[in-house]
């Protein structure tokens, strides 16, 4: 086995697993694959390359500093003890992501902050002004409603407008 097993719980675990699987399959070709766990994640870092590419603040830190000098995007209290509906606020929340993504296309500056707050369903937005006023108030007051029909609670949008996007540095 590539990986170093020191409990003996875990290696009876193995015998076990190895024993029922060559027990299932008449011929024995089966076999247990067991390799050493890799911690390097790659998942949510922004590429370093020659400073041409601008990030925002939250690309520009890695997702272990989430806490720390970043927030979270999504503020609820169902990963509390004793909560449910963990798995029905990440489907919710990434609803509505897409929701406000195609709805303002093209016009999002940054990521998208979902807040709960009792039955309140709050999300917030940084755009950019490639719309007009009205056309801005008429999206905003469709999207409140909609969401707020589909969920049945209310819903506000908080949307601050940007001439230009905000660069926090260059990678």
């Amino acid at each position: 086995m590539a990986a170093s097993l020191k409990s003996s719980r875990s290696v009876r675990l193995l015998n076990t697993l190895l024993q029922s699987s060559l027990a299932s399959s008449s011929s024995g070709s089966r076999s247990l694959h067991v390799t050493a766990v890799c911690c390097k994640s790659q998942a949510g870092r922004v590429r370093v390359g020659k400073r041409e590419k601008s990030v925002s603040y939250e690309q520009a830190h890695p997702p272990h500093r989430i806490g720390h000098s970043k927030g979270w995007l999504s503020q609820h209290t169902s990963n509390l003890k004793g909560e449910d509906g963990a798995a029905e606020r990440i489907l919710e929340d990434v609803f509505i992501r897409k929701f406000i993504f195609s709805t303002f296309h093209g016009c999002l500056a940054d990521e998208v902050v979902i807040k709960r707050r009792g039955n309140l369903l709050i999300v917030c937005a940084l755009m950019l002004q490639k719309l007009l006023p009205h056309k801005f108030y008429f999206l905003i007051g469709y999207s409140e409603t909609l969401l707020s029909h589909l969920y049945k609670c209310p819903v506000k949008l908080e949307i601050q407008t940007l001439q230009d996007e905000v660069v926090y540095k260059y990678m």
